[in-house]
């Protein structure tokens, strides 16, 4: 499942490794594009079958292009299109095992088959999502969409 060694335990030791290891890098940083790219660089050497790891921030009614590992992507996306904004605009977890399945599906990178998009929620606000794209189909599955989610909230204490 995982592309380094060190990464020996099952899957939810692995990603709770990879969690103390987020909260190791981003002890002590305030900057949130230092911290956002520190978190796409970790999973991106982290996770293996992806094709894209990053970050879309909210700017009023739309996501914006932020730090990511994977090949150059759409700039914008309005909530509610595609799975990122759907993600942002339900506040909620999209786990799509085949994204030429989901309406309105919007092609950054046509090497992508299934996506996990987890919403970014402070205070009660939207203020980003999280995007992993995978060139498989069904790449995600409960684990991922868990841990994942426990990956964020960590992330969310440190932006």
């Amino acid at each position: 499942m995982f592309q380094t060694a060190m990464y020996t335990g099952t899957k939810t030791e692995n990603y709770e490794l990879v969690i103390k290891q987020l909260r190791a890098l981003l002890e002590g940083e305030s900057s949130q594009i230092a911290n956002l790219s520190n978190a796409s660089a970790l999973l991106n050497q982290f996770l293996d079958r992806v094709n894209w790891v990053g970050f879309y921030l909210t700017e009023e009614d739309e996501l914006v292009l932020g730090p990511f590992q994977g090949l150059p992507a759409c700039v914008r996306i309005p909530f509610g299109r595609g799975v990122c904004g759907t993600a942002a605009s339900e506040q909620k977890t999209q786990r799509i095992a085949d994204v030429h399945s989901f309406p309105g599906h919007i092609a950054c990178d046509a090497a992508s088959q299934s996506e996990i998009v987890v919403p970014l929620l402070k205070d009660g606000q939207i203020i980003g999502v999280l995007d992993i794209d995978s060139p498989e189909k069904d790449r995600f599955d409960e684990t991922d969409e868990k841990m994942l989610e426990a990956f964020v909230a960590v992330l969310i204490e440190f932006l």
